[in-house]
């Protein structure tokens, strides 16, 4: 068995480590801040391995499992590490097969594909896309989750009722067995299956122990095993029978890794229908939705999901997204989602429409707009993620999460669950393949208290028991794991249960890998991973007013669902290149916000991570994070690595010298401040080499960056002297640094149209300043007196009620969340939270009959990375639209400036490499006369020096047609307009 945490076996890693430097590339991580990385899945569990070894190809993986077994060491074979059950950790070695991941061969003749273990599912589906194909399990993961890793767990998705799960599909597997013996395993006649265990060495000993295992106990495997399609739970013995061909690679899928590894497959693929409908129906609730589940299934849909309507309501509101499904929800308290493909979408929708005329009354609306489609189905994906919040901000986790029963016993099912759950005084959302009978839901749990976890343990082995009634599976498709090994003798009998036994045996007989899984398991309620953090929160800067207060329970946010290693969309977009831009370029979990989410987690518990705020794995994982905050909207349970980074720095660097950076950018707004008594003066000093030279040295700036030039002028100076007083009601316009210094322009362009659409805009009294650049790099000290001191000048405007406009959106973002954060209880904080919102939003809410001037043009927009997660866009397209503006988004958001981590030393070759991904490409690629729009000051900055062009405000675009407005309340870069820079 493996070796406990305290017992690490250093010697035996080394040893492992030497003979695999010599057979092989794979690398051998045992540092402190690799191994945290992976002491977690996406369960509740956690283990701290002895080291993690990245495999590059099936050799290595072999070379790998064969050094591990020479020196007494465990395996656990890895893919995206986004299991729900806890199988994809362990003490032994953690085998990393992500970086094992080439499509091989794709067959459109024979409709398979050959495929490593590490190829992503989204990967696959695309290249066997231009063939009218796709691989028929798609589980909601399907843009990070590994084939390995599906393999593993028998994954099946939204698609099983009419393409099956994994294990239908999968024609042969290349595995290595505990010792390193490489072998091909794959359906088998009788006479094969005779020849090979006839065979000598390893490969011979498992097809006969194969064979005689099924040859005596076909009665019971046909009795207990192989009842219904998602029976995933233990191993699926019946692929052993003879009328399924003897099957041992279908045997294996499901295994958990505890059998086999394996490194290649060769896998089905389907064809796709051209064109699909999907119907929408509305139920009183989930158990109404599940009875006419049956009738459905008669009419060959490719799929049938269930959602309550509270996972609706926990989506992340306001977004785009969910605008675009709430139109095509129907009335009810649950819905079915019933998918119908055909050759045309006319048919396609035909179909749908039979069976809403069947269901009679029920509400039910027919989509075939691909983005309405793509809207609802991401609701439903992203529900093992929102779920872990209820409405009341309470926590919910899995470990009941997966359970299946025949379809036609879900309804009855899903009333003794929810009566289950009252009883137990539990809450949960229910979701999932009711198609099928599979059922996910998060439940509120306590799994910190051992009170707590003593009840959780008493609810699982009571639903266990009601699945067992009902003829049901403890696992549905995430595998048995630690979360479920130890209940399956309440679903099985003692009998089979050695059967499972025997079978591991077959392949594994010194049980070297992923052990305590299936068969002699682990205690579900130990190794949970709250366990090893301290119950009392460390004090902190920011009050985290979501999560209690307690920075440990924010940190807890992340279950590990892994959208942070998302790949792109079918569709072409890159779904996660908001969230995570770091990882996006290097692939790291370590730069992924799951990954620094763990490093955090092992920092409070300090077992592997063990130096607390002062840790150097943590401070080396959050120096690539960009503090986009792309994860507080794109994550699906809203992880914000921005403030905790923040939160870390402020506590790491107490007392302590900081990085140059710090206090050159992070003082930036003083800076220029100062300078700007003389501002023709500073730019003309830092248009000499030598002078640069030595700023950007002495200020820990990159080399390769150019540092921007303040304005002959700053926006609060030009208002004093221009800008005068109008009419109509106040607005106080937010003069934030890089407006007023920078580009002032800007500011000029708003107070054109402010004045326009009947406002008086302010500014006010004294200098003020949100604090952002102090708060990003971690001196929240020095933030709250700074946001302290602009508290008390804008009392006056807040006592008046008067309406705050930002125009850079990491400031505004800063008032509207940092704000309040830093300074829970002042009342003023709240108001100016309240009362700030941006120039479209502005007009939105104070001027909806104000129509701008029409411009008909083109426009490419880049949003601003905060924007995007906090803010919004909403405003800002219906101004342009009513604008003439015809505007096109750049698909990615962040533009890999993000304040000031684009200009850190050390930090330009990411900074590059973001903004060539997709924004400088979509710029050097637009026409002349189409407008480049980016409200952020940093997109702008990266623009104009990764590409000949210069992007402009949305003020500008829309005070560029103010004809009567005088032309020096406009850009000061007029040009910018026309085009290139």
């Amino acid at each position: 068995m493996e070796s406990p945490p305290s017992e690490r076996p250093v010697a035996r890693v080394a040893e492992l480590s030497a003979r695999l430097r010599s057979t092989s590339t794979a690398v051998v991580h045992d540092d402190a801040a690799t191994r945290a990385l992976y002491t977690m899945d996406a369960s509740n569990h956690r283990h701290s391995p002895a080291a993690v070894v990245v495999a590059r190809s099936p050799d290595d993986a072999a070379a790998t499992v064969a050094a591990a077994a020479e020196t007494g060491l465990t395996v656990v074979p890895r893919g995206g590490g986004t299991s729900l059950a806890g199988n994809a950790i362990g003490s032994g070695i953690v085998l990393d097969l992500t970086s094992v991941d080439r499509i091989v061969d794709v067959d459109p003749d024979r409709r398979t594909a050959r495929v490593q273990p590490g190829v992503v599912l989204d990967d696959l589906r695309s290249a066997a896309a231009p063939h009218g194909l796709t691989f028929g399990p798609d589980p909601s993961t399907h843009s990070r989750c590994t084939l390995g890793g599906m393999i593993g767990n028998n994954s099946c998705g939204s698609h099983s009722v009419a393409w099956g799960t994994t294990a239908d599909n999968v024609e042969d597997l290349d595995v290595v067995l505990a010792d390193g013996t490489r072998m091909t395993v794959a359906a088998n006649s009788r006479r094969e299956l005779d020849r090979r265990a006839g065979t000598p060495g390893a490969e011979g000993r498992v097809h006969a122990a194969l064979r005689e295992l099924v040859t005596t106990e076909l009665a019971t495997i046909r009795r207990e095993l192989g009842g219904f399609s998602r029976q995933v739970s233990g191993y699926a013995l019946d692929w052993l029978l003879p009328e399924k061909g003897h099957h041992l690679a279908r045997a294996l899928v499901g295994t958990e890794g505890s059998c086999a590894v394996v490194v290649g497959a060769t896998v089905r693929l389907v064809p796709t229908p051209p064109a699909r409908a999907l119907l929408v129906l509305g139920f009183p609730d989930d158990s109404a939705a599940a009875e006419a589940v049956p009738d459905i299934l008669g009419h060959g849909p490719l799929t049938v999901e269930g959602m309550d309507a509270r996972l609706v309501e926990l989506s992340p509101g306001g977004r785009a997204q969910l605008d675009r499904a709430h139109g095509s929800l129907p009335a009810g308290g649950a819905w079915l989602f019933v998918e119908f493909g055909a050759d045309d979408t006319a048919a396609a929708a035909d179909r749908a429409a039979q069976v809403a005329a069947e269901c009679e009354s029920v509400p039910h609306a027919v989509v075939t707009d691909a983005a309405q489609r793509r809207a609802l189905w991401r609701l439903r994906e992203e529900g093992a993620g929102t779920a872990t919040r209820l409405a009341d901000g309470t926590e919910a986790w899995p470990g009941w999460e997966d359970a299946a029963v025949p379809p036609e016993r879900l309804g009855s099912y899903l009333r003794e669950f929810r009566a289950l759950l009252s009883a137990h005084g539990l809450h949960g959302i229910s979701y999932g393949h009711f198609g099928e009978g599979c059922v996910h839901v998060r439940i509120d749990f306590d799994l910190v208290t051992p009170a707590g976890v003593a009840a959780y343990r008493r609810f699982v082995q009571d639903a266990a028991d009601l699945v067992a009634r009902h003829g049901g599976s403890l696992s549905g498709e995430h595998g048995d794991g630690q979360v479920r090994s130890e209940l399956l003798p309440r679903m099985y009998s003692a009998h089979t249960i050695e059967l499972f036994e025997r079978f591991k045996a077959a392949w594994d007989p010194d049980s070297r890998l992923n052990p305590g899984v299936v068969v002699t398991p682990r205690r579900l309620d130990d190794d949970l991973r709250f366990a090893a953090v301290q119950p009392e929160p460390p004090s902190t800067a920011f009050g985290y007013r979501h999560d209690d207060g307690d920075f440990a329970q924010a940190v807890r946010r992340c279950v590990g669902v892994g959208k942070c290693r998302n790949r792109a969309d079918a569709d072409g977009t890159a779904a996660g290149a908001v969230m995570c831009p770091s990882f996006q370029v290097t692939g790291e979990e370590k730069h992924s916000t799951r990954g620094r989410a763990h490093l955090l987690h092992e920092m409070l518990a300090g077992e592997v991570v063990t130096g607390g705020w002062r840790s150097t794995e943590v401070r080396d994982a959050l120096d690539l994070c960009l503090s986009c905050k792309g994860c507080l909207s794109d994550c699906p349970v809203d992880v914000d690595m921005a403030t905790y980074k923040a939160e870390f720095l402020h506590h790491h660097y107490a007392r302590r010298p900081r990085p140059a950076a710090h206090y050159s950018m992070g003082w930036l707004p003083l800076w220029l401040r100062l300078g700007a008594a003389a501002p023709g003066s500073v730019g003309a000093a830092l248009d000499v080499p030598a002078v640069s030279r030595t700023v950007k040295r002495a200020g820990g700036i990159a080399p390769e960056r150019e540092l921007p030039r303040p304005a002959p002028e700053p926006f609060t100076r030009w208002f004093r002297r221009r800008g005068g007083r109008a009419s109509g009601p106040q607005v106080l316009l937010w003069p934030d640094t890089f407006t007023n210094h920078f580009s002032p322009g800007v500011g000029r362009a708003a107070v054109a149209v402010l004045r326009a659409a009947g406002f008086d805009p302010r500014l006010p009294s004294r200098s003020v300043c949100c604090g952002l650049t102090w708060v990003s790099t971690g001196q929240l000290g020095v933030a709250r007196r700074v946001l302290r001191r602009t508290l008390r000048v804008l009392e006056p405007a807040l006592s008046a009620g008067v309406p705050i406009v930002g125009l850079e959106p990491s400031c505004l973002s800063t008032l509207r969340g940092e704000l309040p954060d830093l300074l829970p209880d002042d009342p003023r904080a709240g108001l100016v939270a309240d009362r700030a919102s941006t120039l479209a939003g502005f007009l939105a809410a104070h001027a909806p009959h104000w129509s701008p001037p029409r411009r008909e043009r083109r426009a490419l927009t880049q949003v601003h990375c905060h924007q995007h997660a906090t803010l919004g866009v909403d405003a800002e397209n219906t101004l342009l639209a009513a604008a003439g503006v015809d505007a096109q988004r750049v698909p990615s958001s962040c533009c890999g400036v993000a304040g000031n981590f684009g200009f850190e030393r050390g930090h330009y070759a990411i900074s590059h490499a973001l903004g060539e991904q997709a924004l400088l490409p979509a710029v050097r690629a637009a026409g002349l006369d189409t407008l480049i729009i980016a409200d952020g000051f940093s997109c702008r900055t990266q623009i104009q020096q990764g590409s000949d062009r210069r992007a402009v405000h949305l003020a500008e675009v829309v005070a560029d047609g103010l004809g009567d407005e005088p032309r020096d309340t406009l850009s000061d870069t007029p040009d910018a307009i026309a085009g290139p820079a």
